[in-house]
């Protein structure tokens, strides 16, 4: 059976981009409906929509676009060793990173300050310190679920890759260069660059202009696919 891997992450794509018209579309419907002063579900929850405009669509497109692209390439091209990485193709791959983070920031600065928009001025911050490894062992709880349940051996079943390349790459390598990159990017790039590109921009876009559900549901969708990797695709976007 040939591996359904690239399928499967075009079809979570398209899904993402199904849930967000149909529910933008139902959204300007019913606030044609609504009169002035009427409810409105933007208000529900702690982050700010106000300052997105129309054009900010073309932002969220353009981050759709990258990673469509993305996946397309990794999918459709030879697949190389995961060792066959050098520290040029993970410098690269970490410029990357940052220059869409970038692009996303050029996007929203002309409206709101950097603390404001990305929440760093939230007066409640302690509650990370409960939050983040509350988190943390709710995500371990889940994949020792999934594996409890025969998930990966189900994965297995289909030939696909259950271990993500990073992940292999830092089993694997005994380069200090290539190691050092790794954790460089591990901890830093891709956590900062994902905060700003998934949950600083994308979702609070889709929420502008297609509510709090659909946007969760499609930034999910489109984080999860982005990585790649058909095994992780369920855990990532949960």
């Amino acid at each position: 059976m040939p591996d359904p891997t690239a399928s499967i992450l075009v079809s979570t794509l398209a899904a993402a981009l199904v849930i967000f018209v149909v529910a933008a579309g139902l959204r300007s419907i019913r606030q044609r409906g609504l009169s002035d002063g009427g409810a409105d579900d933007l208000a529900w929850g702690k982050v700010s929509v106000g300052h997105y405009q129309a054009l900010d669509l073309l932002g969220a497109a353009f981050v759709f676009v990258v990673f469509s692209g993305l996946i397309y390439a990794s999918s459709s091209g030879p697949q190389k060793p995961v060792t066959a990485l050098g520290a040029e193709a993970l410098l690269v791959s970490i410029a990357f990173q940052f220059l869409i983070a970038g692009m996303v920031m050029a996007f929203v600065v002309r409206h709101v300050r950097i603390p404001t928009w990305l929440g760093l001025s939230w007066p409640s911050w302690p509650w990370a310190f409960l939050l983040a490894p509350a988190s943390l062992i709710f995500m371990w709880l889940i994949l020792a679920v999934m594996k409890m349940s025969g998930y990966i051996d189900w994965m297995n079943s289909f030939g696909v890759e259950t271990t993500q390349e990073t992940v292999k790459l830092l089993q694997e390598s005994n380069d200090p260069v290539i190691l050092g990159l790794m954790i460089f990017a591990a901890v830093i790039a891709a956590p900062v660059c994902e905060e700003i590109v998934f949950r600083g921009y994308l979702y609070p876009v889709l929420k502008k202009f297609g509510g709090v559900w659909p946007a969760a549901l499609s930034s999910s969708l489109v984080f999860a696919a982005a990585h790649g990797n058909l095994t992780a695709l369920l855990p990532l976007f949960i």
